[in-house]
């Protein structure tokens, strides 16, 4: 009888493990993410797992965390960074809920400019006929262009290390505009901010569009940018809307 209802506890634990796996399997695949994680490691995007909301909160433990939902979990994110396949499908497994970094200035860059500043842009690069990478909307309000990485150039003063926190120096010169580049990240799709239920960082443009030379983009952006940031209407002639 022993030995009977060992045999059925070891069968209980097996199946157990099954549908634990089952139901990690369906959390990563239930809205496309281990997919479109797995499509960005495959493009070349080194991925790291970042921290979720927890509400209206950070899933980290640091007390009035700035970039809530925004930020990797790990200090070595750079490190830890991979386009792994077998990587990437653990992280997405075993951490339903996490959103995901991509480290830039290795493989990509990204130009990440407000949100109506960067859709008249994309309008006119689209009108223009100058090819355009992949693209991600963020419900904080930006749109962020990937585009290949320009790599460590030789006059070290034209470059800069972009966080997400804080700007480079010629900010006033090309307002609104963060370049992330060496030792910078942003969120890749899909990743959610706190208070919102469905991705709030999403691809308007896809992975299939090859990363464009960032300087192709550069001045239709920048002059988007400072347009927004003085208020004038766009060449359409439609207003800009009010911020606050």
């Amino acid at each position: 009888m022993s030995a009977d209802f060992g045999g059925r506890s070891g069968r209980q634990g097996k199946l157990s493990q099954w549908l634990r796996g089952r139901r990690l399997k369906q959390a990563a695949g239930d809205d496309g993410r281990e997919t479109l994680l797995l499509a960005a490691a495959g493009a070349g995007l080194p991925l790291a797992p970042a921290a979720h909301p927890a509400g209206y909160r950070c899933s980290c433990d640091r007390v009035g965390c700035p970039t809530p939902a925004r930020h990797p979990v790990s200090f070595a994110w750079q490190t830890q960074s991979t386009t792994d396949r077998a990587q990437i499908e653990r992280w997405a497994r075993h951490q339903p809920q996490a959103n995901f970094i991509t480290a830039t200035g290795m493989v990509h860059d990204v130009l990440d400019v407000p949100l109506d500043a960067g859709r008249e842009a994309l309008d006119r690069l689209l009108e223009a006929g100058v090819e355009v990478g992949p693209v991600a909307e963020s419900d904080d309000g930006r749109l962020l262009f990937f585009t290949l990485t320009r790599g460590t150039p030789e006059d070290e003063d034209e470059w800069w290390p972009c966080e997400l926190d804080c700007h480079p120096e010629t900010m006033d010169e090309h307002p609104g505009l963060r370049w992330h580049c060496r030792g910078s990240y942003v969120l890749v799709p899909p990743a959610r901010l706190p208070g919102d239920d469905d991705p709030s960082v999403r691809w308007v443009r896809g992975l299939e569009h090859p990363l464009p030379d960032p300087l192709s983009l550069l001045e239709y952006l920048t002059d988007a940018c400072a347009r927004y940031a003085d208020g004038r209407p766009d060449p359409t002639g439609a207003a800009w809307p009010l911020r606050h």
